[in-house]
């Protein structure tokens, strides 16, 4: 562990742009050319790893420095991420009263989040910090009009962001329908009639082919494709599987049974709240027949390391959502056909050319769905049908 006299002594070269000292438990000091030191604790989270400023010396000492450290681990320990929980401890203690709209919003965002996916947590915070603290943030909730609020949305439209106006809006109802049974006078959610107010958004489709003989074309120039192994038998899973982008690009080999012609997705990489990727069950994908063979002939290339299919510039990482996008526009299809789009390619030829169950293929793209009494599809038990739809597909 560092001592003081070793962090007051500590120096950069001036050849160097900075110097890191080791303490203990991921914490360090980084001392600068300039003299400056500053303590950072590094932290792993999903995989990923980051880092949390902890103040600078001499104000903090190493002693404090490992306190800050232990107290940033108990958090990261109850599930929290330590530099979000900061952010927003930072934004309560700026406010100036309770009943702020600002504060009402981080009250119900720090009761929300811990289901939500990092992703979502994050942007959600983003928009609010963007979008409505700066002008609604500081006014009592109570006293806010309806007609302040839809000229902040406005101002989102404004930027060309009308899907981002729609989703700052949503945000806003659930801030209000969180705060209304606590309201002195009884109001009403100013949010309602918004939605009738801002720019109609129909959101966001991913082009797809859909018409048997052009997506044939697609499928032959798919075959002739000529780019490296990894990418071309990505490209060429894609529409087999039908699974997520996200999903088939971060493929493990440990995920994978091809005796079993089987891939097991992890809960935690689907797309789910926080809570189900935590509590769900793995999403069991079936694979015919000409999968397992393209995955056999890519095993020798890429089997020794983690991915299936690994990035150029380091195997710790799997290849960019760039990759089989570039190689679609490489084909021609760029524009008819996104990387995502298969997964609507296949459920609408698989239901309106091949006649197979809607309930088998909707399980298959791990969409929550259910039958005509209302119990939910059970994904594993139809697996057997699964099987066969898949090799179908695969085979027309």
């Amino acid at each position: 562990m560092l001592t003081d006299v070793e962090c007051k002594n500590a120096l950069c070269p001036p050849e160097k742009t900075r110097v890191r000292l080791a303490c203990s438990g991921g914490l360090y000091l980084e001392v600068s050319p300039s003299g400056s030191k500053r303590w950072f604790w590094k932290y792993r989270k999903d995989g990923k790893e980051g880092r949390m400023a902890l103040g600078s010396y001499p104000g903090v000492g190493p002693k404090d420095a490992r306190k800050a450290r232990d107290a940033a681990k108990a958090q990261k320990s109850d599930g929290q991420d330590p530099v979000k929980a900061r952010k927003v401890e930072k934004l309560k203690a700026t406010l100036p009263d309770g009943s702020t709209f600002k504060a009402v919003a981080l009250e119900w965002y720090a009761k929300q989040a811990p289901q939500w996916s990092d992703g979502h947590a994050d942007r959600s915070l983003r928009q609010l910090e963007r979008d409505l603290f700066p002008l609604i943030g500081d006014r009592p909730i109570a006293s806010i009009h309806a007609m302040e609020l839809l000229a902040a949305l406005q101002k989102v439209e404004e930027r060309g962001a009308l899907e981002t106006a729609d989703r700052v809006l949503m945000l806003a109802r659930q801030i209000w329908d969180y705060w209304l049974p606590t309201a002195k006078v009884q109001q009403r959610n100013i949010t309602e009639g918004l939605k009738g107010r801002l720019t109609p958004y129909r959101g966001k489709t991913f082009a797809a082919i859909v018409d048997p003989a052009r997506f044939g074309d697609l499928l032959r120039s798919i075959t002739g494709y000529r780019g490296g192994a990894i990418v071309r038998t990505a490209l060429q899973l894609a529409p087999l599987l039908y699974q997520r982008p996200g999903n088939l690009r971060e493929m493990e080999w440990v995920e994978l049974d091809l005796d079993a012609a089987l891939w097991t997705i992890p809960s935690a990489k689907m797309k789910r709240t926080k809570l189900e990727k935590e509590q769900g069950e793995a999403h069991t994908v079936p694979m015919p027949t000409q999968a397992v063979e393209l995955l056999r002939s890519l095993q020798p290339l890429t089997g020794h390391g983690r991915y299936v299919f690994p990035g150029e510039r380091s195997h710790e990482r799997p290849i960019s959502d760039n990759s089989v996008r570039s190689a679609l526009y490489a084909l021609g299809f760029g524009k008819a056909q996104t990387w995502h789009g298969f997964r609507a390619s296949a459920r609408t030829m698989m239901v309106d050319q091949l006649n197979l169950d809607p309930l088998a293929i909707e399980a298959n793209l791990a969409h929550a769905v259910k039958d005509a009494n209302g119990r939910s599809y059970n994904r594993t038990k139809y697996l057997a049908q699964r099987f066969e739809q898949i090799q179908k597909w695969a085979n027309e």
